[in-house]
């Protein structure tokens, strides 16, 4: 054995050697908008909507959609997006166990609760297989999550949806600029919500967006949070005698500051997008055929394409490199110098927040309090997502096309799968909980 196939764990050589400089850094920030930012400082415009109102016509346009509304924080404008399908008491949304909390914790708010389905363990977005047996007489919606920005599989989705007359809300959180054979994510269900915070793919500061085509849905969420704006303009005839006062008492508009910031970087967003699909679709490509690791994106030639590769993940088999665990991998990949964590997600289904907790004082458990039936999975499982975490493991968030240094990071992970039995006698296995339930594994 050569002094390079020694793994670095065990004393040989990193396999990346370059230091990166800014290959990860994010967002790209330039004067541009810093002179955004700035501008609004100035005069004293953070609280207003101006320019809000501008973003939300670039992103209207952006995704050709018919209306926009800009958000405090991605949560709220998922709470929106309930509330515009008319989500109400004792309603129930269906939304994958896989997922961040926000995707569906805002139902309870709203006085509704959640049953969860199952994730497919190739997309890791939820299951169409495992939605319509679901479905009870008060359920009114299915959250789709494009999950760490790959499309969800949305045709059969959708005609379950017409089928039992529900509504869709696509969370596009991680996967803004992602594509579902041609059509863009967010405008292909009833409406999308999505977060725009500082760490996601469209960052710009603590924010959120929500996109439909839906007259009513975008009347009804901005009656719920945007006090300054429910006026005169309001068509909906049932929420006219209110105008003039937020229906849910929330204020939820974006900050001035984040709108000007998402104006400069939306404007660049499609370009920075595309390079750094080229640069993630190389690293894959370059891992093609190594065994105990797979890429997780569309297939070429689908017509589909991730959106951003926000917290991109790699699918890991553990049957091709003699049962190592996952965790071992990772620790592996990340002494020969490239970021490697094991699992991802803790399944939402198995958080005592959605089987005891009595958030409001109800007397019982909030997932019940206003439920007309038990929706917590006390008998049965969702077998794919209790077991996912340890087939999975982060890659690189390349944000530049450069191959040479991209192939040091890809030389990492092959070292790694090539050379494995090195590994096998010190493996102590997987943890009992691998990941986390606020999105990343902190080791």
């Amino acid at each position: 054995m050569s002094d390079q196939q020694v793994l670095a764990i065990l004393g040989g050589p990193k396999a990346v050697t370059t230091e990166p400089g800014d290959m990860f850094t994010w967002p790209i920030i330039t004067e541009e908008d810093e002179a955004a930012a700035l501008e609004v400082l100035r005069r004293g415009a953070m609280s207003g909507s101006d320019v809000t109102m501008q973003f939300e016509d670039d992103f209207r346009k952006w995704l050709d959609v018919d209306y926009a509304l800009g958000f405090n924080n991605g949560t709220a404008s998922l709470q929106a997006a309930m509330y515009g399908c008319g989500i109400g008491i004792g309603d129930e949304i269906i939304c994958p166990s896989i997922t961040y909390w926000a995707s569906c914790t805002s139902a309870y708010a709203l006085g509704a609760t959640v049953a969860f389905a199952d994730i497919d363990p190739v997309t890791l977005c939820i299951d169409p297989k495992d939605i319509e047996h679901r479905i009870g007489d008060r359920t009114k919606a299915i959250v789709v999550v494009h999950y760490f920005g790959y499309p969800a599989d949305m045709d059969p989705i959708l005609e379950i949806a017409r089928k039992h007359n529900l509504k869709v809300i696509e969370d596009v959180s991680h996967a803004h600029g992602g594509i579902y054979k041609g059509r863009k994510l967010g405008t292909i269900g009833d409406v999308g919500a999505m977060s725009l915070m500082a760490g996601k793919a469209l960052a710009i500061g603590e924010a959120g967006m929500l996109v439909t085509n839906d007259r009513d849905i975008y009347e009804r969420s901005l009656a719920l949070g945007h006090y300054e704006r429910f006026d005169s303009n309001i068509q909906n005839e049932a929420l006219k005698p209110f105008i003039g006062l937020p229906l849910g008492g929330y204020k939820f508009r974006m900050h001035q500051i984040s709108s000007a910031v998402g104006r400069v970087q939306l404007k660049h967003y499609d370009a920075r997008n595309e390079e750094i699909g080229r640069a993630m679709n190389l690293f894959w490509d370059l891992l093609e055929g190594v065994p105990g690791v797979a890429a997780h994106r569309p297939e070429k030639g689908s017509g589909s394409y991730m959106g951003g590769w926000y917290a991109a993940r790699g699918h890991y088999k553990p049957e091709e490199l003699g049962g190592l665990s996952v965790t071992r991998f990772c620790e592996a990949v990340e002494a020969e110098g490239a970021p490697c964590t094991p699992g991802c997600n803790l399944p939402l289904h198995q958080h005592q927040l959605f089987q005891t907790a009595d958030v409001y004082g109800a007397g019982q458990p909030t997932r019940i309090a206003n439920a007309n039936r038990d929706v917590r999975l006390w008998d049965t499982s969702l077998p794919v997502s209790e077991s996912i975490t340890a087939n999975l493991y982060s890659i690189p968030w390349f944000k530049h096309y450069r191959p040479e240094e991209i192939k040091q990071y890809a030389n990492a992970f092959r070292k790694v799968s090539e050379n494995y039995k090195q590994l096998l006698e010190t493996d102590p296995g997987n943890p009992v909980k691998m990941g986390g339930w606020n999105m990343f594994n902190r080791r």
